[in-house]
């Protein structure tokens, strides 16, 4: 039994938007060198409670806690605990009057302190690992949206964080460029980055996770090995989730 600190831990953590409750006491824990994969319909809650990880929503109740620290509690340094999650949105939202090297430089260079020099050496290593070498001085709109999400993930690498939380990247993607994304987050996930992923990729949550967790309404109905959640899921309204997927063909 291993009993190394989790690098994650939400405890029946509350996310409500006036009257409509998102999260409605989840629990989960994520160890380190861990990838889990949220899934479930549209509106069950899971890009909330990637928002909510990140402090860019305040949870009602509840407490999270990153590398045993907690983050959700009174006079937290938000700017310090972010240093450490990486965030990727399904819309790139990247600077459009930057580079690619200006986008992935800036958090380097502003939040962590470093040089131009450090930044762009750091970056210019990022960026030839993903294959983007050649387009560093590149801007957004010259980018398909395999690479704008590529440079995205990159960015989000710049300032070495401990977790990466991955918003339905692929979403905004065509098909054909679905696949470029996935081997960046693949790679990732070799390397033995601890990964929260929202996605609505079955095959690639079959195939990447060690564990998926079925979000349903606010709640964490079911998880497990992908294996079981995906051939012998327990509870029903899972079974009825993924039938809809098999019968859209999209596993």
């Amino acid at each position: 039994m291993s009993t190394a600190t989790p690098a994650l831990v939400c405890r029946d953590v509350h996310k409500s938007f006036g009257k409509l409750e998102v999260l409605k006491g989840i629990d989960l824990s994520v160890d380190e060198h861990e990838v889990i994969c949220l899934i479930g319909a549209s509106g069950s809650g899971k890009s909330t409670l990637l928002r909510c990880i990140n402090l860019l929503e305040q949870i009602n109740s509840g407490s999270i806690e990153v590398g045993g620290q907690e983050i959700t509690g009174p006079g937290v340094d938000v700017n310090q605990v972010r240093r450490g999650i990486g965030i990727v949105f399904q819309a790139f939202n990247l600077f459009p009057h930057m580079s690619v090297m200006g986008n992935v430089t800036l958090a380097p260079r502003k939040v962590m302190g470093l040089s131009r020099s450090q930044a762009e050496a750091e970056a210019a290593e990022l960026l030839d690992r993903f294959g983007l070498a050649d387009k560093r001085d590149e801007y957004p709109d010259r980018l398909s949206g395999g690479q704008q999400q590529r440079v995205a993930i990159v960015r989000a690498l710049a300032t070495h964080p401990q977790l990466m939380l991955l918003d339905e990247v692929t979403s905004a993607l065509d098909p054909e460029l679905v696949a470029e994304v996935l081997n960046v987050i693949r790679e990732l996930a070799e390397g033995g980055m601890t990964m929260l992923i929202a996605t609505h990729e079955m095959g690639f949550a079959r195939d990447i996770a060690r564990r998926v967790c079925f979000l349903d309404e606010g709640v964490l109905l079911e998880q497990g090995p992908p294996e079981q959640i995906f051939s012998s899921p327990r509870e029903e309204r899972t079974q009825q989730f993924l039938q809809r997927i098999i019968e859209a063909g999209r596993m």
